[in-house]
């Protein structure tokens, strides 16, 4: 599929059916987030693939959102292998899981497959559930699937500001 095609096609499925993603697409998926890029290469990221009925439960024991979703990726990073950038008061590690967390969305919808970023929880809370080393900061999770009949974007999907009111020419 055409990059813009990706991106004009994708939205976030809040209704899943029971079809599992096929080896093979979840693989591209994963691979998308491993060639991501990451402050100074530093590759922080961890993702978690939640498949079985026990980490699904886990999963739901902290959110609501997995909306039926057979498959569940998990983004977390390494705090203690971060950059940190000049003056001491940001970091790398939740932006560069973000960019992980979006090359996989995108690549989702190029291999066919739905998806939805969940950010409903607490990170602590998820990250204990699932039983993350204590190092690990969890950013997203992200249903993967196949929509449910009669699933589709919501109605507000298509509603976007012009691009004059979110960008500024200097």
């Amino acid at each position: 599929m055409e990059f813009s095609e990706v991106v004009k096609a994708r939205y976030s499925c809040k209704k899943y059916g029971n079809r599992q993603v096929e080896p093979e697409k979840l693989e591209a998926i994963l691979e998308a987030g491993r060639l991501a890029p990451t402050a100074k290469n530093l590759q922080e990221q961890h993702v978690y693939v939640a498949q079985s009925a026990d980490a699904l439960a886990r999963i739901d024991s902290v959110t609501p959102c997995r909306y039926g979703a057979p498959t569940v990726l998990v983004v977390a990073f390494d705090r203690n292998s971060v950059f940190t950038y000049p003056g001491g008061k940001r970091d790398s590690g939740a932006e560069d899981a973000a960019i992980v967390a979006a090359h996989m969305i995108l690549a989702a919808a190029d291999q066919g497959v739905d998806s939805c970023w969940i950010n409903y929880f607490d990170p602590e809370k998820m990250a204990e559930a699932l039983g993350l080393p204590g190092n690990e900061e969890v950013l997203m999770a992200m249903d993967l699937g196949y929509a449910a009949e009669g699933a589709g974007p919501l109605p507000n999907h298509s509603s976007r500001k012009d691009l004059a009111q979110t960008v500024t020419r200097l």
